[in-house]
């Protein structure tokens, strides 16, 4: 059998420095190898190069990679409404996609586990998760970032019937995924106060929430009940988000207000919270989202308040407000 001094030789250079410990025995041999600072795509090709390496020296039968690394500090965002039919999970989606495009290394969590949404706004409806050891692979977009959602997990159009152990046991899944080197995983909670945001507060402890409202009084009203269950659970506020904020006549570009005109910002205010801004109904943002390209994906009018409002969200993760 070759000795150690052998497998060292016979690894790449490139690869010598990341090198941990060499375990040699009865024809197998075991590899660790520094993995950190390498993207998840990269770790099944260097695992590959080194077996083909190390397999070619003499008395070896077998080679085991094992990749460790360095866990990255990884900030939880969660995206909450009091109501649905607020823009919730289309904000969520053009917010990851528009942080992305600014440098954040983003991971998006579906956990409307009911009424899951983001393969279709992302554009991918038909992709399928896979898994390795029992661990979620998160599915890559177009976008510059990866993805989980149970929409990703069952047949398209079946209902999720569970109670709250099967929702909290998926929720676990979802978030235990394998990001990667993600910096920042952004969770698309369901609306409303129930299992899902008692487990993923508890659980996972959120760096900060974002709460999104028309301006409307009555989903104000339930805005401020999400607020409220993120105070007592003591996670920071990062902001209030004013979703279809005056409606945009596609034909003359005049603005009018039919869900009213400020009162989310005037809450925010009221509230003690930032204002992290407000995002218009358009058509054109309704068709792109229906349509699975995220408008904050492009450098049309409909993606700057996306831009804007995760511009005001990086710099309040940016200051600590979110550690």
């Amino acid at each position: 059998m070759s000795s150690e001094a052998d497998i060292r030789e016979a690894v790449p250079p490139e690869f010598r420095e990341r090198l941990r410990s060499v375990r040699v025995a009865d024809g197998t041999v075991t590899l660790v190898v520094d993995a950190g600072g390498l993207g998840r795509t990269a770790h099944e090709p260097l695992r590959r190069e080194l077996q083909a390496a190390v397999g070619t020296v003499q008395g070896v039968d077998t080679v085991r990679v094992a990749l460790m690394a360095e866990k990255p500090q990884r900030q939880v965002i969660v995206v909450g409404s009091g109501k649905g039919g607020v823009g919730k999970s289309t904000l969520t989606a053009n917010l990851a996609v528009a942080l992305a495009r600014a440098g954040r290394r983003v991971g998006l969590v579906d956990a409307d586990i009911y009424g899951p949404s983001q393969s279709v706004l992302m554009g991918e409806e038909d992709s399928r998760l896979e898994a390795r050891d029992k661990v979620l692979i998160p599915h890559e977009t177009r976008y510059g970032l990866c993805f989980v959602s149970m929409g990703q997990l069952v047949e398209k159009g079946r209902a999720i019937a569970w109670r709250g152990p099967m929702v909290g046991n998926a929720l676990g899944q979802l978030m235990n995924a394998d990001w990667g080197d993600a910096e920042l995983l952004l969770v698309d909670l369901p609306p409303g106060t129930g299992d899902v945001q008692l487990t993923m507060m508890q659980k996972f402890r959120p760096a900060g929430a974002v709460v999104v409202s028309t301006p409307q009084d009555l989903a104000l009203i339930d805005a401020t009940r999400a607020l409220d269950l993120f105070s007592q659970a003591d996670i920071p506020v990062a902001g209030l988000v004013e979703n279809m904020a005056g409606f945009v006549c596609p034909e003359c570009g005049a603005t009018s207000h039919p869900f009213g005109e400020g009162g989310a910002q005037d809450a925010a205010r009221d509230l003690g919270v930032p204002f992290l801004g407000r995002v218009p109904l358009t058509m054109a943002i309704r068709e792109a989202s229906d349509a699975g390209t995220p408008p904050a994906a492009g450098d049309g009018p409909e993606a700057a308040p996306f831009a804007a409002i995760a511009a005001r969200l990086d710099d309040w993760l940016t200051a600590g407000a979110g550690t």
